[in-house]
């Protein structure tokens, strides 16, 4: 098939747009929609990019480095280490290999430095601990680092992800929050692949050579979010543009509720935002120390 845009040949067709596109075109829509979000933020001085190693964080690091570099704006890539033997690992040495072709300044914390655990040793629900705690010191090197804002490479289908999976638990309150504007005690966040799907992203990873690990994350199969992965993804093959609906829909929501105002405190503990007495980490650190104490007793 022919690009509908020039007649090149086409790389890719866009169920949701009814486009075929050649690669030079399917880079400009990309890279027009990461531009697009990341204009709706101000961005000065320093940028904290989150840099897993896998093709979502690897692009979003690509494209805001040839954006920002030669715009006054310092790059810096984060990484975090949860402690996962045989998966974090490789996932560092390809992160490795794009921040020196970028020549970008790169910084990694690990769970076991700022927690003192590992999720290889956590036993229950993996996935939930990980992201509360990566979540939590992602924040604080960003703070560290001194980054006005922080960059995450969630893409269309996490966004959308997450959307339906508040939805389907009812919690109105955490879907309220998936898009606030910054609060005191937390970087500003910007998502500048929100409306990338994941195919197209690694797509673009692919023809642009960038080096990416496609290692999946062993604790991740069977969890509630791959059951909505699975069937977003069978409703966006029968229905194109309902992932962008489901997010689209979320920004319509803030607006109509003027994107209603949460209170945050500071946790009684290690001084991180947090809604209650304790912030969320330090609950499940908590939590964590309980079990173990009860299965040694």
């Amino acid at each position: 098939m022919k690009c509908d845009k020039c007649s090149a040949p086409a790389v890719l067709f866009q169920k949701y747009s009814g486009l075929h596109l050649c690669k030079t075109h399917f880079f400009a829509d990309v890279e027009k929609k990461i531009k697009r979000e990341v204009r709706k933020e101000k961005i000065e001085g320093t940028l904290a990019i989150a840099f897993s190693g896998g093709k979502d964080s690897a692009v979003a690091l690509s494209v805001l480095n040839d954006l920002f570099s030669h715009r006054g704006v310092d790059i810096i890539a984060i990484s975090i280490d949860e402690g996962i033997t045989g998966y974090r690992e490789n996932a560092l040495e390809s992160a490795a290999i794009l921040v020196a072709e970028l020549g970008v300044r790169w910084e990694v914390a690990s769970f076991e430095q700022h927690f003192g655990i590992r999720i290889d040793h956590v036993n229950e629900r993996p996935c939930t601990v990980c992201g509360i705690l990566r979540r939590s010191l992602l924040n604080r090197l960003a703070k560290a680092v001194g980054a006005s804002t922080l960059a995450t490479g969630h893409n269309l289908d996490d966004e959308a992800q997450t959307v339906q999976m508040n939805y389907l638990r009812g919690d109105i309150d955490r879907l309220l929050r998936l898009d606030h504007p910054a609060k005191e005690g937390l970087v500003r966040r910007v998502k500048p692949l929100k409306y990338v799907p994941e195919k197209e992203v690694a797509l673009y990873a692919i023809l642009k050579g960038i080096p990416i690990n496609l290692d999946e994350c062993r604790f991740s199969a069977g969890v509630f979010r791959a059951e909505v992965r699975d069937m977003l993804n069978e409703l966006e093959l029968k229905h194109p543009g309902t992932k962008y609906a489901l997010v689209k829909g979320l920004e319509r929501i803030l607006q109509l509720t003027n994107r209603l105002p949460f209170e945050l405190g500071q946790c009684t503990r290690c001084s991180e935002p947090a809604v209650g007495t304790l912030c969320q980490s330090c609950n499940v650190l908590d939590k964590l120390r309980s079990t173990s104490q009860d299965r040694a007793t």
